[in-house]
C-alpha cells in the first residue's frame, strides 16, 4: 500500500503503530523469543486499534516486514454538530466531512470550534480541541 511504510517487527516498541488485518493499531507490548538451535527470535505483538478499540494479537519471526501506518495529523473547523457526530471543515483544503464526537470530548465540542484529527488508513478520528 502506497500510505504505509514498512518496518522490521523486532524494532517495534509499546507506543509504535502497526498496521494488522488492514487495521491501525497502537503497539501495546512485544515479547521477544531468544534465537532456537534451529531458528530466528520469535515476537509476540499486543496492540489495540486506533479507530474502534480491538485487541490484536500476532507472532512473527523478529525479521519480518510489518506496515507502520502514516498518520497525518490536520486541523478542522466543527460547522455543526448532530448527536455525536460534528461536521467539519479542514483548515488546509476546505474539504467538509464528519466526524464522531469522542466521549472524552461530548459536552466540550461546539460550533466554530477548532479541533485536531489524524487521517489514518480510510478513517479521520478526532484527536484534540483547540
Amino acid at each position: 500500500m502506497d500510505e504505509n511504510k514498512l518496518t522490521t517487527i523486532g524494532s517495534l516498541r509499546p507506543g509504535n503503530y502497526i498496521v494488522i488485518d488492514d487495521i491501525a493499531c497502537t503497539v501495546k507490548s512485544i515479547d521477544v523469543s531468544k534465537t532456537g538451535k534451529h531458528g530466528s527470535a520469535k515476537c509476540r505483538l499486543e496492540a489495540v486499534g486506533i479507530v474502534r478499540g480491538e485487541k490484536k494479537i500476532i507472532v512473527k519471526p523478529a525479521h519480518d516486514n510489518v506496515e507502520v501506518p502514516i498518520i497525518e495529523k490536520r486541523t478542522a473547523q466543527i460547522l455543526s454538530i448532530s448527536g455525536d457526530t460534528a461536521n467539519a471543515m479542514d483548515n488546509e483544503n476546505y474539504e467538509t466531512f464528519d466526524l464522531k464526537i469522542p466521549e472524552e470530548f461530548k459536552g466540550n465540542v461546539s460550533e466554530g470550534r477548532q479541533v485536531v484529527y489524524w487521517v489514518v488508513l480510510k478513517d479521520k478520528i478526532m484527536k484534540q480541541l483547540k
